[in-house]
């Protein structure tokens, strides 16, 4: 047995959630503090790779040591919470069977991206959303949410992906791709069985650039069929980012 922990972290201050020699990463420091929790040596392993400055609003990681567990799964919060920086937070655990990965037992993900949409920034939203001061009017918004829609589907979403992956099967369904907003605030939902490097910064971009009229909306298909990252908008800045729910 082992344990399956949800946490929730700031992506701001670590360089990623994948363990690199002399960087901060949220893998390093959870390792840290369950090790301390534990006083013995714990296997942590991540339901994805998240970039730099990218957020996490519910990430799956199981903490293995080895077949037992000395620590009831309501309990183990508590236990890692006086180990844990304020940036990072266990907030859930349950007992899980050896067979179970965090990773490859993943049937979908949800993302959500925020932009904040005002002239002046906000100190508030700073390093948690893409602060955007060029306006997206009623009639800007409307091309986002129908070029969004053009999204979902089981596609090659190459041209979403970021140049430099190694990844060579590059089909994935989409199930939801939405905009929404709420004064100043906008966001956009993207749900998936799978995300390529970049993909949803890069669909975040491509939107944006169709609000302001780089692109029209009808254009998405066509992105889409071209399978080449070139044909596609900007890609958004990580700072935006949140991975919002995973399902298995």
């Amino acid at each position: 047995m082992k344990y399956l922990c949800k946490i929730q972290y700031v992506g701001t201050d670590f360089c990623g959630f994948q363990v690199q020699p002399n960087r901060r990463t949220v893998q390093g420091t959870l390792n840290t503090a369950v090790n301390a929790a534990f006083g013995r040596p714990c296997k942590v392993t991540g339901c994805s790779r998240t970039d730099s400055g990218v957020h996490a609003k519910e990430f799956c990681v199981t903490v293995d040591l080895g077949g037992e567990l000395p620590i009831p799964p309501e309990k183990l919060p508590l236990a890692v919470l006086p180990h844990l920086p304020p940036d990072l937070s266990l907030y859930d655990a349950r007992a899980v069977d050896d067979a179970f990965h965090p990773r490859y037992s993943v049937v979908r993900k949800e993302y959500e991206y925020l932009i904040y949409n005002e002239r002046v920034p906000s100190p508030f939203w700073q390093n948690r959303a893409w602060q955007l001061p060029r306006a997206i009017d009623d009639v800007a918004f409307d091309r986002m949410v129908e070029a969004a829609s053009q999204i979902p589907g089981r596609r090659d979403f190459a041209s979403f992906m970021a140049e430099g992956s190694d990844i060579k099967d590059t089909v994935r369904t989409v199930d939801l791709c939405t905009v929404t907003r709420k004064d100043a605030l906008l966001t956009v939902t993207v749900g998936a069985d799978g995300f390529l490097y970049h993909m949803v910064r890069n669909i975040v971009g491509t939107l944006i650039d169709v609000a302001l009229g780089k692109f029209d909306p009808e254009d998405i298909s066509r992105i889409i069929a071209a399978r080449d990252r070139t044909q596609a908008g900007r890609t958004a800045p990580s700072d935006g980012l949140y991975l919002k729910s995973v399902f298995y």
